[in-house]
Parts: C-alpha cells; sequence; structure tokens
C-alpha cells in the first residue's frame, strides 16, 4: 500500500513526539540522584559518612515533566564509631542535560545535634558573664604580674551545656601583658554553676 506524502508526514511526526515525550531512564535518574546524595553527606558529615547505601525498595521516583524525574527514598551509612545511621533523600533528575538539582538530605545525626541544641535551655538567671570573665582576668593577672589592659569581646560569648549540668562559656578577648607592649589575643573558658552563677572552672589560652 502506498502512503500519501500527508499521511506519511503525520505517521513521523506522532514517532518523533512519541520518542520525545518518553519519561527519563529511571535506572539513570536514581544513580545520578544517589550519586548527588553521595556527595552532599561526604561534604556534610566528612569521615563521619563511610559506607553509604541506599534501600531500593523504599526508592520512589514520579515524573514531574518531559525531562524530570523526582526521586525520593531511604539509606543508611556508618558513622564514626561503626554506629548505623538512617537518612532520607530527595532530588530532581534532569535527563536532558543529565544532571541533578534540589538535593535534599534529612539525616539521623543532624536530627540528634538539633535535638540537642533545643534540650539546652538552662536557667540564665543567676548566671553572669563578667563573673567569668572577672575569672579570667584573674588568671591572665597571675601569669601576667604586670599586665596592663585587658579587653573582652562581648559578641564572642558562647553558652553551651557542659557536664552535670553546668553551662560553658566561651570568648576571646586581648590583654596588655606589660605596660607600653602589644596587645596579645588570647581566648578563655569557664563552667558556671547555672543556680548559684558561681565560676567552677577557668582556663585562659594565648
Amino acid at each position: 500500500m502506498k502512503l500519501s506524502p500527508t499521511l506519511l508526514f503525520s505517521l513521523l511526526a506522532a514517532c518523533a513526539a512519541s520518542v520525545f515525550a518518553a519519561p527519563p531512564d529511571a535506572a539513570r535518574a536514581a544513580e545520578r540522584c544517589e550519586q548527588a546524595v553521595s556527595e552532599t553527606l561526604h561534604r556534610l558529615r566528612g569521615r563521619d559518612a563511610k559506607e553509604v547505601q541506599f534501600l531500593a525498595a523504599r526508592r520512589v521516583l514520579a515524573p514531574g515533566g518531559d525531562d524530570e524525574t523526582s526521586v525520593r527514598g531511604e539509606g543508611r551509612y556508618r558513622a564514626a564509631g561503626g554506629k548505623s545511621v538512617a537518612f532520607s533523600y530527595g532530588c530532581s533528575y534532569d535527563a536532558q542535560n543529565d544532571s541533578t538539582s534540589g538535593v535534599v538530605l534529612r539525616d539521623g545525626a543532624g536530627a540528634r545535634a538539633a535535638a540537642a541544641e533545643k534540650a539546652f535551655d538552662p536557667d540564665l538567671t543567676n548566671v553572669s558573664p563578667q563573673a567569668c570573665e572577672s575569672a579570667a582576668a584573674a588568671a591572665l593577672k597571675k601569669l601576667h604580674p604586670r599586665v596592663g589592659r585587658i579587653n573582652f569581646g562581648s559578641d564572642s560569648r558562647r553558652l553551651q551545656a557542659a557536664e552535670f549540668g553546668r553551662v560553658e562559656m566561651t570568648g576571646a578577648g586581648s590583654v596588655e601583658r606589660a605596660p607600653g607592649m602589644n596587645l596579645i589575643p588570647f581566648s578563655y573558658r569557664c563552667e558556671l554553676e547555672p543556680r548559684s552563677g558561681r565560676v567552677t572552672a577557668i582556663s585562659t589560652k594565648e
């Protein structure tokens, strides 16, 4: 049977449209997204992310357009000390450019760190930064009996949880070891009892 030029053109156009409308290769989308997730994990966790494994049974691929595929899934990696950490991920794969974008990663290590940070909310009513800085100044005066000026940078103060329910404060400043000498930078660390505000430990480093 001989096809007319018009019919032949229509058939060719339909075939071309079906080729371009075909969804991107699922295996390639999963491979590229999991590669991007592994790179993100190693960038965020460094040596704490070893033996990254992805769970094929938990992988979900969803077409997002002619050339895009959304990939979501779960996996595990071995952290420092050999502990296994679970994570979930998501990303988009562009088949036309063979590229990924929008990598989202949620792992147990990050969640635990955020929970620990949120859990640290001691009563600071009796905690005075000046008490810590006074103790640091006294320690510096013992090291340098002829000390001149001691300056503290209030914007460098950091509070965090310490052992036995105490509060740790760290900061930085500068010290003139003797009148006329150049100022030398130093850092300090002290521990305070939150109920009484008493300084229980102090150390400085120049």
